[in-house]
């Protein structure tokens, strides 16, 4: 342009409409840029609004749930549940309000969507308002929900207790004896301890009943349990004064009883104590003194009434066991029936050694040492012996019987059996026994007699001694030489041995005597 070899003003124009155009670009680029970032703003926003929408849409449907659980663990499980989802609402509450803020700047910086805006802030906000309530009220009836399932597991709880106690209270069991009762009645007691608690516990589950019932009257779940709750209750009441007036009509019963037992037993003892032993003494005052004893016996059946009658009344009353004595009205009676025999046959006894002693000459210390050793042998007092004590009893007596084996033959035995017990019915009474002992005594006497007339005889002179040569000359030698084993040295007058001399007359006694 300097040059002046171009028309400067037209190159000026072309130069200034060229500035012109770029500037007119410049700055239709800049404002289309600020409606781009506008637009981009505007959608990021909508993106945005949509997807707090979707999250708020996706919670609606987690506080819109009609499930506030049917028991207890199931309501504390969605207590939890909600008490997290609060806590994640709290903790969205930013996120919300940025969204707010950004649809409100957006709102008031363009005109550009701004009633679309505008509407659909309106829309969030009253959805974000929705969600909280929803929230408050589900946990709200959460709330009441874990009340009343709270109250329903206290029911149940009082429930099962008054039912179990049910099923201890309706026991037939009241106690056999007296201690049984008593310690029924002590765990009864302890029971009504127990039961005062639990009688504040119902008063208390059923009082929060009724302030529940005012509360969520209206809410679907709520129910009255608590009525049949009461029902039991006043039931277990009347049950529990039932059993405790069985108990002490038990007790009465088993005190009646046991002083029963008591005065049985005072009888019995004392029956069972009285002296029926015979003191020693002669035959004759020995049969006297049985007569009178016999007689007290025979005195003491009216004792034995008294026991029978009140044995009969323990067996009404049903008492079968007796811790105050081990007789009874059978083992009693037997007893009396026994000693009445025993002292029957002791008389006859006594009576029939008298007449022995005076009419066969048996002595009467001969007569008192078979009864005692007859007495001795009698271990049940039963006035006989079976086979095994009777052979018992005279071997005691001095009798040689043979020792066989159980179950072999005892021929010898047997024949003395034929004599005693020609029967067998297995028992030696005790006047068969005296019998059989009074004969033999008295076949001794005889055979004693006899034996000694036949040493005599093989002696020469008559002489009250043998010599060797003399046993040697007449018996056999086994016979010879049982008696030297024997007999003893006969002594003369001043009390010499004579040579070769032996006294058969004291050989005879003693072996008879044994």
């Amino acid at each position: 342009m300097a040059s002046n070899a171009f028309d400067t003003s037209q190159v000026k124009d072309k130069r200034d409409a060229v500035n012109g155009r770029f500037s007119k670009i410049k700055n239709m680029a800049a404002g289309r840029r600020a409606k781009l970032n506008e637009s981009h703003r505007l959608h990021q926003f909508f993106r945005d609004l949509d997807d707090e929408e979707s999250w708020i849409k996706e919670k609606k449907l987690l506080v819109s749930s009609e499930d506030y659980g049917r028991d207890l663990t199931g309501v504390q499980n969605l207590r939890k549940k909600h008490k997290r989802l609060e806590a994640e609402l709290g903790a969205h509450e930013p996120a919300i309000q940025s969204v707010l803020d950004t649809g409100k700047k957006l709102s008031d910086d363009n005109t550009i969507g701004q009633e679309e805006i505008q509407q659909r802030l309106a829309q969030f906000v009253d959805h974000w308002k929705e969600l909280k309530d929803l929230s408050g009220a589900r946990g709200k009836r959460l709330e009441e929900s874990l009340e009343y399932q709270q109250f329903v597991a206290n029911v149940e709880e009082e429930e099962a207790w008054i039912n179990e106690k049910l099923n201890l209270l309706g026991s037939e069991d009241y106690g056999d004896t007296l201690a049984a009762v008593q310690g029924l009645l002590k765990k009864h007691e302890a029971f009504e301890t127990d039961f005062t608690v639990h009688r504040d516990r119902v008063n208390d589950v059923c009082a929060n009943g009724e302030e529940l019932i005012k509360k969520v009257k209206n809410y679907q779940y709520t129910k009255n349990p608590f009525v049949s709750l009461e029902e039991t209750w006043r039931n277990l009441q009347k049950i529990i004064k039932e059993r405790e007036l069985e108990l002490q009509k038990e007790q009465r019963r088993q005190e009646e009883n046991d002083k029963l037992r008591q005065e049985f037993a005072q009888h019995a003892n004392a029956f069972h104590q009285c002296d029926h032993c015979i003191e020693s003494g002669t035959l004759e005052s020995q049969l006297e003194a049985t007569k009178r004893k016999h007689q007290e016996i025979r005195a003491m059946r009216s004792q034995l009434k008294k026991i029978e009658d009140l044995g009969a009344a323990m067996e009404e009353a049903l008492i079968l066991d007796n811790k105050y004595t081990e007789h009874s009205t059978v083992g009693l009676a037997q007893q009396w029936d026994q000693l009445d025999q025993l002292g029957m046959r002791m008389q006859h006894n006594l009576e029939q050694q008298i007449q022995a002693r005076n009419t066969t000459g048996v002595t009467e210390e001969a007569l008192k040492e078979f009864s005692m050793m007859f007495k001795h042998f009698d271990k049940e007092k039963s006035g006989r012996l079976n086979h095994q004590e009777f052979k018992s009893c005279l071997r005691s007596l001095g009798y040689d019987l043979p020792m066989v084996e159980e179950g072999e033959p005892d021929p010898e035995f047997e024949a003395i059996l034929d004599t005693v017990d020609p029967n067998r019915d297995g028992n030696v009474s005790l006047q068969e026994y005296m019998a059989f002992m009074i004969s033999r005594e008295t076949e001794n006497v005889k055979s004693s007699e006899e034996i000694e007339s036949a040493f005599r005889a093989l002696s020469t002179e008559n002489k009250p001694y043998v010599t060797k040569e003399e046993l040697y000359q007449n018996l056999t030698k086994e016979q010879a030489d049982y008696c030297l084993s024997h007999m003893k040295p006969y002594l003369d007058s001043k009390g010499r041995e004579m040579p070769s001399a032996f006294d058969f007359v004291e050989f005879t006694r003693s072996l008879f005597v044994n």
